[in-house]
């Protein structure tokens, strides 16, 4: 059950990452982003799918 877990985890930051990478902010912002969701596994993937996402834009002009 645990791998189970874990790579519904994996599959959604991969899923968030590349969905960082299609946003139209700076190359910087991609990479603290994508760090960032990466290094905080459930908790960024939680704050990136509920906040971050709307607001990336306006945050990475």
């Amino acid at each position: 059950m645990s791998q189970i877990i874990y790579i519904i985890g994996v599959v959604l930051a991969v899923v968030a990452v590349l969905d960082i990478i299609k946003k139209p902010i700076s190359l910087v912002g991609k990479i603290i982003t994508a760090v960032l969701v990466l290094c905080t596994s459930w908790v960024g993937l939680a704050v990136y799918y509920l906040y971050a996402k709307d607001h990336l834009t306006e945050w990475f002009k």
